[in-house]
């Protein structure tokens, strides 16, 4: 009797049943989510990025790119590291974030120019280099003369947060949010870029003494975009959940008393 209790099989009730065949489909759906990219730099990439598409040799694969991004990431990270010894060195972090834009952002679009997309696998591989790549330059930051490493893994903590909301809504939602506020990474790049110039000309990086801490201007700079990178997940988290439990409404409680399962 109690093993009848315990291990019986049971029938599961319409929506439990409804709930599993919806999440085995999106599990094993194949198709990308929609891409919503809407940043201010968008026409002037979109125009480069086609051009390369066509003129890039064809042995030359998507995953090839892939690993030029990565090793933009290392050549940013290395030349910040290296402005302990020379602010020249700033040159190769702005080349190697312009290696990472042409790697990172041409290997899916020469995927999809030539029709050879690998929506599984390409999500897979493109976002956890990702990660890697905002680890590794962040870790750079640390390690100069401009910024704490405090600092520095304050804003990746950032970022990873807005990641994980954007990743969570293109599993749900089918929506994969490229851009906050025509704010994307090839913005932030650009940005980079052009603080990285202005710091080779000005060779300068006022500390500031705030109660008991020594900050560079980097470091306040670092802590604004880190506080930024919190506050629009804090942001888009609630705008999101309005949106969701409209679309997944909490169900009225039920009035029989048949068994369900934890499983």
């Amino acid at each position: 009797m109690l093993y009848n209790y315990f291990y019986k099989p049971f029938e599961l009730d319409t929506f439990v049943q409804k709930n599993i065949l919806f999440m085995n489909k999106r599990s094993t759906q194949k198709k990308e989510a929609e891409r919503i990219t809407e940043s201010f730099l968008r026409g002037i990439e979109k125009k480069s990025l086609n051009f390369f598409v066509r003129v890039l040799p064809i042995e030359i694969t998507p995953d090839h790119l892939t690993g030029i991004g990565i090793v933009g990431s290392f050549l940013v990270a290395l030349g910040y590291f290296l402005c302990n010894y020379r602010y020249g060195f700033l040159w190769l972090a702005s080349a190697g974030f312009f290696i990472n834009w042409f790697g990172d952002s041409l290997d899916g679009s020469l995927a999809r120019f030539r029709k050879i997309e690998r929506p599984v696998y390409g999500f897979f591989v493109d976002h956890n280099v990702d990660s890697i790549s905002i680890f590794v330059i962040g870790i750079g930051l640390g390690l100069s003369p401009f910024m704490h490493m405090t600092t520095a893994l304050f804003i990746i903590i950032g970022y990873f947060m807005l990641a994980i909301s954007t990743y969570i809504n293109s599993y749900l939602r089918g929506i994969f949010k490229i851009t906050y506020s025509k704010i994307g990474p090839t913005e932030v790049r650009f940005f980079a870029i052009l603080g990285n110039t202005a710091l080779f000309f000005i060779h300068k990086n006022p500390i500031y003494h705030i109660l008991s801490f020594h900050v560079t201007f980097f470091d306040l700079l670092g802590i604004f975009v880190a506080f930024l990178l919190i506050f629009g997940y804090f942001l888009f988290f609630f705008k999101d959940l309005k949106t969701i439990r409209k679309e997944d409404p909490p169900h009225p409680p039920r009035k029989d008393k048949e068994e369900g399962s934890i499983e």
